[in-house]
C-alpha cells in the first residue's frame, strides 16, 4: 500500500507527481544562497554566459510538461491492467527493482544515441538541440529546458519508451520517473556540493555533465541521466579533473591527455 491509494489513482501520480518533484527540487536549489564555494561557474558566469533568460526557461518547461502529462495519461490509459474493480495487480519488490533498472538502461540508451545523433546532425543541432545549450552554464531549473521537438523525441519518447520495455506498471513508474526527473535536476545544478548522493553513485554527475555543456566538450559525455557506459564504450568520454578556483567554487576541467 502507498501513501496516495485510495486519495488519488496510480495513473494520475505517475503523470504529475514528477512535474511537482521537478518544480519542488529545482526550487529549492534555485533558492540556496550563492553558495560560491562550491558552484562550477561562478555567479557572474551565468548571467554573461547563458542566452536566454529564467522566465524563458520556465515557459520552455513548463510546454515540455504539459506535452509529457498528455502523454502519459494516454499511455498509462492503454496500458492498463486493472480489473474490473479497478484493482492492478502489482508485481514483488524485486521484480520493481529490476524492472526500474532496466528502465534506466533503456532510457541511458536512448538518450544518449539520440542526445549524440542532435549533436552530429548540423540540421538538428542549429534548429533544436542548440536551444537547450543557450544555458551555456547550466541550472537547476533549466535541466528539462529544451526545445518541443526535442523535449517530445529525448525525454517524452525516451520515458515511454523506458516505460514500455521494463514491463512496471503505473505505481512503478512514480518512482522511477520522480528519481529521473531528481537525478536531471541535480546534474544540472552547477554545485558540487560535499556529501552529494548521486556524485557517490553516479560517475554521470552535475561535473560531468557540465563538461558537456562547455564548447570544448560538446562533443563528449553524452551520456544522460544514469551511466557513463556509452559514451567509454563508444569513445566520447571525457575525462575531467576538478579544480578549485583561487576566489571561490571549482572548474571542472578537460583531461585530454
Amino acid at each position: 500500500m502507498v501513501f496516495w491509494e485510495g486519495y488519488v489513482s496510480d495513473e494520475t501520480m505517475g503523470t504529475f507527481a514528477p512535474i511537482v518533484v521537478y518544480w519542488l527540487y529545482a526550487g529549492f536549489y534555485q533558492m540556496l544562497p550563492p553558495l560560491d564555494d562550491y558552484r562550477l561557474h561562478t555567479r557572474k558566469e551565468e548571467y554573461e554566459k547563458n542566452l536566454v533568460p529564467l522566465s524563458a526557461v520556465v515557459k520552455g518547461v513548463l510546454l515540455q510538461q504539459l506535452v509529457q502529462a498528455t502523454v502519459a495519461q494516454a499511455l498509462f490509459l492503454l496500458t492498463s491492467t486493472a480489473d474490473a474493480s479497478g484493482v492492478t495487480t502489482q508485481p514483488s519488490i524485486p521484480v520493481q527493482i529490476v524492472q526500474i533498472i532496466i528502465a534506466m538502461f533503456v532510457m541511458d540508451t536512448w538518450q544518449y544515441f539520440v542526445h549524440r545523433y542532435m549533436h552530429q546532425n548540423k540540421f538538428l543541432y542549429r534548429h533544436v538541440h542548440s536551444q537547450h545549450h543557450r544555458l551555456v552554464v547550466p541550472y537547476a531549473i533549466g535541466a528539462l529546458y529544451n526545445h518541443p521537438l526535442e523535449g517530445l523525441l529525448l525525454d517524452t519518447l525516451g520515458g515511454a519508451i523506458s516505460f514500455l520495455v521494463s514491463g512496471m506498471t503505473a505505481r512503478t513508474a512514480v518512482i522511477f520517473f520522480c528519481f529521473a526527473v531528481i537525478k536531471t535536476v541535480d546534474d544540472h545544478c552547477g554545485l558540487w556540493l560535499p556529501g552529494n548522493i548521486f556524485h557517490l553513485f553516479f560517475q554521470n554527475n552535475t561535473a560531468y555533465h557540465d563538461i558537456h555543456h562547455q564548447l570544448p566538450g560538446t562533443k563528449f559525455n553524452y551520456s544522460q541521466p544514469f551511466f557513463s557506459i556509452w559514451d567509454r564504450l563508444l569513445g566520447t568520454h571525457m575525462p575531467y579533473k576538478l579544480v578549485k578556483r583561487p576566489e571561490g567554487g571549482f572548474e571542472a576541467r578537460l583531461k585530454k591527455d
